[in-house]
Protein backbone atom coordinates (compact mmCIF):
# COMPACT_ATOMS: atom_id res chain seq x y z
CA UNK A 1 0.00 0.00 0.00
CA UNK A 2 1.44 3.31 -0.80
CA UNK A 3 1.88 6.31 1.27
CA UNK A 4 -0.97 8.75 0.80
CA UNK A 5 -0.17 12.83 1.73
CA UNK A 6 -2.55 15.43 2.72
CA UNK A 7 -1.70 19.13 1.65
CA UNK A 8 -3.67 22.00 3.13
CA UNK A 9 -4.02 25.63 1.65
CA UNK A 10 -3.68 29.45 2.52
CA UNK A 11 -4.16 32.48 0.67
CA UNK A 12 -2.05 35.50 1.50
CA UNK A 13 -3.39 38.83 0.40
CA UNK A 14 -1.73 41.59 -1.49
CA UNK A 15 0.48 43.44 0.18
CA UNK A 16 1.13 41.45 2.88
CA UNK A 17 3.58 38.46 3.68
CA UNK A 18 3.57 35.28 5.12
CA UNK A 19 4.81 33.73 7.86
CA UNK A 20 5.27 29.99 7.89
CA UNK A 21 6.57 27.31 10.50
CA UNK A 22 7.46 23.89 10.65
CA UNK A 23 6.58 21.82 13.80
CA UNK A 24 6.34 25.13 15.68
CA UNK A 25 9.90 26.41 14.24
CA UNK A 26 10.13 29.57 11.51
CA UNK A 27 10.49 28.08 7.75
CA UNK A 28 10.65 30.74 5.44
CA UNK A 29 8.76 33.66 4.32
CA UNK A 30 5.93 33.26 1.61
CA UNK A 31 5.02 35.89 -0.73
CA UNK A 32 1.05 36.95 -1.89
CA UNK A 33 -1.25 34.35 -3.60
CA UNK A 34 -2.46 31.03 -3.25
CA UNK A 35 0.10 28.11 -1.39
CA UNK A 36 -0.06 24.74 0.05
CA UNK A 37 0.96 23.57 3.46
CA UNK A 38 2.11 19.76 3.98
CA UNK A 39 0.45 19.28 8.06
CA UNK A 40 2.80 15.61 7.86
CA UNK A 41 5.71 18.24 7.78
CA UNK A 42 4.50 20.11 9.90
CA UNK A 43 4.09 23.11 7.93
CA UNK A 44 1.29 26.02 8.77
CA UNK A 45 0.74 29.24 7.91
CA UNK A 46 1.62 30.76 11.26
CA UNK A 47 0.52 34.63 10.31
CA UNK A 48 0.51 37.23 7.84
CA UNK A 49 1.99 41.20 8.63
CA UNK A 50 0.58 43.98 6.64
CA UNK A 51 3.57 45.64 4.38
CA UNK A 52 1.62 48.55 4.17
CA UNK A 53 2.47 52.36 5.93
CA UNK A 54 0.67 52.57 9.23
CA UNK A 55 0.43 55.67 10.96
CA UNK A 56 0.60 56.73 14.60
CA UNK A 57 -0.54 59.53 16.47
CA UNK A 58 1.87 60.11 19.80
CA UNK A 59 0.40 62.89 22.40
CA UNK A 60 3.59 63.86 24.42
CA UNK A 61 3.17 66.47 27.12
CA UNK A 62 6.31 67.88 29.02
CA UNK A 63 8.16 71.22 29.98
CA UNK A 64 10.15 73.75 27.67
CA UNK A 65 13.09 75.50 29.12
CA UNK A 66 10.89 78.40 30.42
CA UNK A 67 8.62 76.18 32.72
CA UNK A 68 5.69 76.20 30.15
CA UNK A 69 3.72 72.99 29.91
CA UNK A 70 3.03 71.99 26.29
CA UNK A 71 1.30 68.96 24.07
CA UNK A 72 2.89 68.53 21.21
CA UNK A 73 1.14 65.63 18.44
CA UNK A 74 3.92 63.29 16.57
CA UNK A 75 2.16 61.42 13.89
CA UNK A 76 5.12 58.60 12.97
CA UNK A 77 4.45 56.63 9.78
CA UNK A 78 5.82 53.33 9.34
CA UNK A 79 5.86 49.88 8.00
CA UNK A 80 7.22 46.31 8.22
CA UNK A 81 10.40 45.36 6.21
CA UNK A 82 9.59 42.46 4.04
CA UNK A 83 12.73 40.77 4.25
CA UNK A 84 12.37 41.72 7.90
CA UNK A 85 9.04 40.34 8.33
CA UNK A 86 10.37 37.20 10.38
CA UNK A 87 11.83 39.64 13.10
CA UNK A 88 9.12 41.75 13.06
CA UNK A 89 6.18 38.60 13.74
CA UNK A 90 8.42 37.41 16.69
CA UNK A 91 10.48 39.88 18.26
CA UNK A 92 7.66 42.52 19.14
CA UNK A 93 4.55 41.99 20.43
CA UNK A 94 3.06 45.31 20.27
CA UNK A 95 5.40 47.97 17.86
CA UNK A 96 3.25 51.03 18.98
CA UNK A 97 3.41 50.43 22.19
CA UNK A 98 7.03 50.53 21.78
CA UNK A 99 7.53 53.09 18.85
CA UNK A 100 5.70 55.60 21.51
CA UNK A 101 7.94 55.18 24.41
CA UNK A 102 10.86 55.71 22.36
CA UNK A 103 8.86 59.12 20.82
CA UNK A 104 8.14 60.03 24.57
CA UNK A 105 12.18 59.42 25.57
CA UNK A 106 13.39 61.07 22.66
CA UNK A 107 11.17 64.19 23.28
CA UNK A 108 11.08 64.33 27.03
CA UNK A 109 14.79 64.48 26.92
CA UNK A 110 15.27 67.35 24.05
CA UNK A 111 12.03 70.01 24.69
CA UNK A 112 13.09 70.60 27.99
CA UNK A 113 16.12 71.98 26.75
CA UNK A 114 14.47 74.52 24.02
CA UNK A 115 12.05 77.76 25.15
CA UNK A 116 8.96 77.96 23.91
CA UNK A 117 9.58 80.12 20.74
CA UNK A 118 12.39 77.83 19.53
CA UNK A 119 10.19 74.89 20.26
CA UNK A 120 7.81 76.36 17.90
CA UNK A 121 11.36 77.56 15.43
CA UNK A 122 12.61 74.26 15.46
CA UNK A 123 9.91 71.58 15.70
CA UNK A 124 11.76 69.96 12.29
CA UNK A 125 14.56 69.23 14.46
CA UNK A 126 12.85 67.38 17.01
CA UNK A 127 10.81 65.53 14.56
CA UNK A 128 14.45 64.64 12.83
CA UNK A 129 16.12 63.54 16.48
CA UNK A 130 13.00 61.32 17.03
CA UNK A 131 13.07 59.59 13.38
CA UNK A 132 16.95 59.09 13.87
CA UNK A 133 16.57 57.22 17.48
CA UNK A 134 13.50 55.52 16.16
CA UNK A 135 15.10 53.96 12.31
CA UNK A 136 18.22 53.01 14.87
CA UNK A 137 16.12 50.55 16.98
CA UNK A 138 13.18 50.36 15.44
CA UNK A 139 15.20 49.09 12.34
CA UNK A 140 16.66 46.07 14.54
CA UNK A 141 13.33 44.76 14.63
CA UNK A 142 12.39 44.48 11.40
CA UNK A 143 9.99 47.97 10.61
CA UNK A 144 11.55 50.68 8.90
CA UNK A 145 10.28 54.40 10.06
CA UNK A 146 9.04 56.45 7.05
CA UNK A 147 8.05 60.13 8.06
CA UNK A 148 7.53 61.30 11.49
CA UNK A 149 5.48 64.65 11.27
CA UNK A 150 5.56 67.31 14.47
CA UNK A 151 1.85 67.93 13.78
CA UNK A 152 0.70 70.17 16.43
CA UNK A 153 2.49 72.19 19.39
CA UNK A 154 -0.37 72.63 21.86
CA UNK A 155 0.91 75.36 25.50
CA UNK A 156 -1.03 75.70 28.44
CA UNK A 157 -4.58 77.76 27.19
CA UNK A 158 -3.04 80.66 30.15
CA UNK A 159 0.31 81.33 27.77
CA UNK A 160 -1.63 80.71 24.96
CA UNK A 161 -3.61 83.77 26.03
CA UNK A 162 -0.64 85.67 27.09
CA UNK A 163 0.76 84.81 23.82
CA UNK A 164 -1.80 86.41 22.05
CA UNK A 165 -2.18 89.67 23.93
CA UNK A 166 1.26 90.46 23.75
CA UNK A 167 1.02 90.05 20.16
CA UNK A 168 -1.91 92.24 19.63
CA UNK A 169 -0.54 95.15 21.97
CA UNK A 170 3.03 94.84 19.64
CA UNK A 171 0.60 94.94 16.72
CA UNK A 172 -1.26 98.36 18.44
CA UNK A 173 2.25 99.86 19.42
CA UNK A 174 3.39 99.31 15.96
CA UNK A 175 -0.20 100.66 14.51
CA UNK A 176 0.00 103.81 16.73
CA UNK A 177 3.65 104.35 14.91
CA UNK A 178 2.76 104.19 11.57
CA UNK A 179 -0.24 106.39 12.65
CA UNK A 180 1.79 109.14 14.45
CA UNK A 181 3.91 109.16 11.24
CA UNK A 182 1.05 109.89 8.87
CA UNK A 183 -0.22 112.31 10.82
CA UNK A 184 3.19 114.27 10.97
CA UNK A 185 2.96 114.04 6.88
CA UNK A 186 -0.72 115.62 6.99
CA UNK A 187 0.30 117.97 8.99
CA UNK A 188 3.76 118.98 7.51
CA UNK A 189 2.07 119.41 4.13
CA UNK A 190 -0.85 121.21 5.22
CA UNK A 191 1.79 123.76 6.79
CA UNK A 192 3.51 124.09 3.44
CA UNK A 193 0.59 123.86 1.72
CA UNK A 194 -0.77 127.03 4.08
CA UNK A 195 2.74 128.47 3.49
CA UNK A 196 2.70 128.44 -0.01
CA UNK A 197 -1.52 129.65 -0.08
CA UNK A 198 -0.09 132.45 1.98
CA UNK A 199 3.17 133.04 -0.52
CA UNK A 200 0.94 133.28 -3.32
CA UNK A 201 -2.04 135.41 -1.65
CA UNK A 202 1.07 137.61 -0.81
CA UNK A 203 2.05 138.07 -4.29
CA UNK A 204 -1.46 138.42 -5.69
CA UNK A 205 -2.21 141.18 -3.43
CA UNK A 206 0.86 142.80 -4.35
CA UNK A 207 0.39 142.65 -8.05
CA UNK A 208 -3.36 144.03 -7.65
CA UNK A 209 -1.92 147.03 -5.78
CA UNK A 210 0.67 147.36 -8.52
CA UNK A 211 -2.15 146.89 -10.68
CA UNK A 212 -4.15 150.07 -8.80
CA UNK A 213 -1.30 152.15 -8.64
CA UNK A 214 -0.23 151.96 -12.24
CA UNK A 215 -4.25 152.73 -13.55
CA UNK A 216 -4.50 155.66 -10.71
CA UNK A 217 -1.27 157.02 -13.27
CA UNK A 218 -2.45 156.11 -15.97
CA UNK A 219 -6.67 157.83 -15.47
CA UNK A 220 -4.52 161.09 -13.64
CA UNK A 221 -1.80 161.23 -16.65
CA UNK A 222 -5.05 160.79 -19.32
CA UNK A 223 -7.10 163.63 -17.47
CA UNK A 224 -4.53 165.83 -17.04
CA UNK A 225 -4.04 165.96 -20.69
CA UNK A 226 -7.87 166.23 -22.08
CA UNK A 227 -9.02 168.80 -19.18
CA UNK A 228 -6.47 171.80 -19.47
CA UNK A 229 -5.82 173.52 -16.25
CA UNK A 230 -6.24 170.47 -13.54
CA UNK A 231 -3.47 169.80 -11.27
CA UNK A 232 -2.65 165.90 -10.61
CA UNK A 233 -3.65 166.73 -7.02
CA UNK A 234 -6.68 167.80 -8.10
CA UNK A 235 -7.52 164.47 -10.34
CA UNK A 236 -6.66 162.20 -7.47
CA UNK A 237 -8.63 163.82 -5.39
CA UNK A 238 -11.52 163.03 -7.18
CA UNK A 239 -10.53 159.72 -8.10
CA UNK A 240 -10.25 159.23 -3.91
CA UNK A 241 -13.83 160.35 -4.07
CA UNK A 242 -15.58 158.07 -6.77
CA UNK A 243 -13.82 154.95 -5.48
CA UNK A 244 -15.17 156.39 -1.86
CA UNK A 245 -18.66 156.45 -3.43
CA UNK A 246 -18.44 153.28 -5.26
CA UNK A 247 -17.82 151.65 -1.89
CA UNK A 248 -20.58 152.94 -0.10
CA UNK A 249 -22.51 151.64 -2.63
CA UNK A 250 -20.81 147.98 -2.41
CA UNK A 251 -21.71 148.02 1.07
CA UNK A 252 -25.57 149.30 1.01
CA UNK A 253 -25.76 146.61 -1.93
CA UNK A 254 -24.25 143.59 -0.03
CA UNK A 255 -26.79 141.03 0.55
CA UNK A 256 -25.02 140.36 4.45
CA UNK A 257 -27.50 141.95 7.41
CA UNK A 258 -24.12 143.73 8.81
CA UNK A 259 -24.53 147.71 9.71
CA UNK A 260 -21.27 149.56 9.17
CA UNK A 261 -21.08 153.08 10.05
CA UNK A 262 -19.33 155.09 8.47
CA UNK A 263 -18.70 159.21 8.66
CA UNK A 264 -20.10 160.98 6.29
CA UNK A 265 -19.87 164.26 5.64
CA UNK A 266 -17.74 167.02 2.70
CA UNK A 267 -14.96 167.01 5.69
CA UNK A 268 -14.48 163.53 6.27
CA UNK A 269 -14.67 162.81 2.87
CA UNK A 270 -11.82 165.46 2.18
CA UNK A 271 -9.92 163.61 5.30
CA UNK A 272 -10.49 160.32 3.77
CA UNK A 273 -9.26 161.62 0.31
CA UNK A 274 -5.69 162.55 2.13
CA UNK A 275 -5.60 159.84 4.28
CA UNK A 276 -5.61 157.35 1.27
CA UNK A 277 -3.00 159.91 -0.75
CA UNK A 278 -0.72 159.88 1.86
CA UNK A 279 -0.67 155.99 2.27
CA UNK A 280 -0.13 155.81 -1.57
CA UNK A 281 2.68 158.15 -0.96
CA UNK A 282 4.56 156.64 2.22
CA UNK A 283 4.14 153.32 0.04
CA UNK A 284 5.69 154.63 -2.84
CA UNK A 285 8.23 155.83 -0.84
CA UNK A 286 9.17 152.83 1.16
CA UNK A 287 9.09 150.70 -2.21
CA UNK A 288 12.12 153.71 -3.49
CA UNK A 289 14.22 152.99 -0.41
CA UNK A 290 14.01 149.66 -0.35
CA UNK A 291 15.21 149.36 -4.13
Amino acid sequence: MGNTCCFVCGCVSQASVGVVESWGRFEKLVEPGFHFFNPFQGQCLAGVLSTRIASLDVRIETKTKDNVFVQLVCSIQYRVVKQNADDAFYELQNPEEQIQAYVFDVVRALVPRMKLDELFEQKGEVAKAVLEELEKVMGAYGYSIEHILMIDIIPDDTVRKAMNEINAAQRLQLASVYKGEAEKVLLVKKAEADAEAKYLGGVGVARQRQAITDGLRENILNFSHKVEGASAKEVMDLIMITQYFDTIKDLGNSSKNTTVFIPHGPGHVRDIGEQIRNGLMEAASAEVNVA
